[in-house]
């Protein structure tokens, strides 16, 4: 016993160590997943700072391209200015009108002043023109390498946006995904506070009724060997309470954060467990009271111990459904924990008739081994005929599949029978013109039954004719065009010759298919036949199993144990038998239901690809000559 446990009790430790050594590979996976983020975050801060620098850059090439405009603008009107004065000089050069005598002195004065002052002026101008100039070309120089750094930092600003995209959107996933684990944890952790009250209730209940043995010192035997009994009962009772917590806390840790919590939770809760356990029950002598003690240690031991293991194996459980990424049917969880409820009544309802029988009987417990037998067996039928059951619905559900590839497939080629018998006769005969001989045009007029025209020596007197000058204009139009146009009929008959060619590849294509169909079709209708005689054995094993189960009713023990059982018991089995078929009946529709789904979107692929031929046929027709 010592090493059973001890072996048991290595087991959750390795289970443990291996839970643990996964949930910190996952948190460092977080970490880095983290770091990652701030990574990217520091390089979209870095791109919205180089975004920043090129709109600063794009307003002060704004203002550049202002002040470019004004020095053009001031550039013109010193061109203008240097015209008017250039003209003022012309017209001082010009010939003088005849003046006084007096007057013509004063004029020449001021002819010559004026002279210099027009030579200073032009002399500035010119000397503000060139800085002008300079100026200009300065600007422009710096307008084009700003404008090329602006092109550059936007092109690799579009870089960081393509190579931060997926980040982007990884990191919003992530961002979702951690708030509905984080809903899902808040959501298990209310269930785990309702079911851990309803343990202690159940744990109330059953220390209550455990308080009210009778406790004798004359037939110490018999009652220990009830004892046995009702511990072994209640041991079931508690193993089945674990299966209900399992299928309700399945899906409770599927986040990145461990499992500290649920442990610390589970196993002060099973020590609590432990501990009333402990001290609930109170001997009622000495010679039962080391009896009772070493039983019930033992039996505390060994609930301490499944408790471990379980919690174990629900981190494990958690742990892999977190990486497989499963989810669980709602609806079928609360059904089975419908039913195992409804068996947890009956065994504690089993518990409190076995109580009272021994309360008033006090030793005849024979027929208990009896009905514990029968009941072992029992189960071992009703396992057996369920594991035939889902045989029978798996070889079902691929008959049904073989009837829906099957008639998919006639469908199919009833289809290619309508359409080929819908189709005209399509006899093509591909024609090969020689390269050398002749063109595609001579070949076709030799089909035709013009054979007195060479369209080779046409075409050459065609073009000796567009040369001659002896004809006028509009005949050497009408010769040249009458030589382009052979030129686009042959050239058209050998875009007809390759469109000929593909219609036949496309025809020899879908008769290859139309066989392959047939062939499938004959190795699916082989495939059906053996699926029938598999279902026809299943059913006859389905038979004998039923045979025997009602022979092994029919005997003794089994009469006490149907006898013994009550009529709500017997309702309660047939509603737990109904819904067992309810729930094979509803999941042999649902795979019926995507088989079909399936059936249904293949048939409309093969729809489309027809589609896409005819479409293909259509844009390439034959044309009449």
């Amino acid at each position: 016993m010592s090493k059973k446990s001890r072996n048991k009790g290595e087991k959750p430790e390795m289970e443990a160590d291996a839970v643990q050594m996964a949930n910190e590979e996952l948190r460092a996976k977080l970490t880095s997943i983290q770091i990652e983020f701030q990574q990217e975050k520091s390089k979209m801060d870095e791109i919205r700072g180089k975004d920043r620098v090129i709109l600063a850059l794009e307003k002060e090439l704004g203002v550049q391209t202002g002040q470019t405009q004004k020095l053009l603008l001031q550039k013109e009107a010193l061109d203008e200015q240097l015209v008017q004065v250039k003209e003022a000089e012309r017209y001082h050069s010009s010939p003088k009108r005849e003046l006084p005598p007096g007057i013509g002195d004063m004029a020449e004065l001021m002819g010559v002043q004026d002279q210099h002052m027009d030579e200073r002026d032009v002399r500035r101008f010119q000397l503000k023109i060139a800085e002008l100039n300079s100026v200009i070309r300065k600007l422009e120089d710096r307008n084009t390498l700003l404008a090329d750094e602006r092109n550059e930092l936007l092109k690799r600003s579009r870089e960081t946006e393509v190579q931060l995209k997926p980040l982007v959107e990884k990191n919003k996933r992530m961002n979702k995904k951690n708030e509905d684990l984080l809903q899902s944890i808040q959501r298990m952790e209310e269930k785990i506070k309702n079911l851990t009250r309803e343990n202690v209730e159940m744990k109330e209940k059953l220390s209550a009724q455990a308080s009210l043995k009778r406790h004798t010192s004359l037939n110490d035997l018999s009652l220990t060997r009830d004892e046995q009994e009702i511990e072994f009962l209640r041991l079931q009772v508690l193993e089945q309470q674990h299966v209900i917590d399992d299928l309700s806390l399945k899906h409770v840790v599927e986040t990145f954060f461990g499992f500290d919590e649920e442990s610390v939770d589970s196993e002060t809760l099973s020590e609590t467990s432990c501990n009333t356990d402990r001290t609930d029950r109170a001997p009622a002598t000495p010679e039962e009271d080391l009896e009772d003690t070493t039983t019930r240690e033992e039996a505390d031991l060994r609930f301490c111990q499944l408790t471990r293991e379980y919690q174990a194996l629900q981190r494990a459980y958690a742990l892999l459904q977190e990486q497989v990424g499963g989810t669980l049917d709602a609806e079928r969880e609360a059904r089975t924990r419908e039913q195992l409820q409804a068996d947890l009544l009956r065994c504690q309802a089993k518990i409190e008739d076995l109580e009272k029988l021994l309360v008033e009987k006090g030793q005849d417990s024979k027929w208990v081994e009896e009905k514990q037998l029968l009941i072992r067996t029992n189960q071992d039928l009703l396992e057996k005929i369920y594991r035939l059951e889902m045989e029978e619905s798996q070889l079902k559900n691929e008959m049904q599949d073989a009837k829906d590839q099957n008639e998919l497939l006639e469908f199919r080629v009833l289809e290619l029978e309508e359409r080929e018998r819908r189709s005209p006769a399509f006899n093509l005969q591909i024609t090969t013109f020689p390269e050398n001989n002749s063109s595609a045009l001579q070949l076709f007029c030799h089909q035709e039954g013009v054979k007195d025209v060479n369209v080779s020596e046409l075409m050459k007197k065609l073009d000796i004719l567009g040369d001659n000058g002896n004809l006028r204009n509009e005949e050497q139009v009408a010769i040249i065009q009458a030589g382009t146009v052979l030129a686009l009929c042959e050239k058209w008959l050998k875009q007809i010759e390759g469109t000929e060619a593909a219609l036949t590849q496309k025809m020899l294509d879908l008769e290859r298919e139309k066989d392959l169909f047939s062939r499938q079709k004959g190795y699916l209708e082989e495939e059906l036949d053996y699926r029938k005689e598999a279902l026809d054995q299943a059913y006859l094993k389905i038979q004998e199993l039923e045979a025997t189960l009602y022979n092994a009713l029919q005997q003794e023990p089994g009469r006490r144990a149907s006898e013994a059982l009550s009529e709500g018991q017997r309702e309660d089995l047939q509603a737990a038998v109904e819904k067992v078929r309810r729930q094979i009946l509803r999941q042999s529709r649902e795979f019926d239901s995507q088989v079909l789904r399936e059936r249904m979107e293949l048939l409309q692929q093969a729809q489309q690809v027809r589609g896409g031929w005819r479409a293909q046929g259509a844009s390439c027709p034959l044309p009449s000559l």
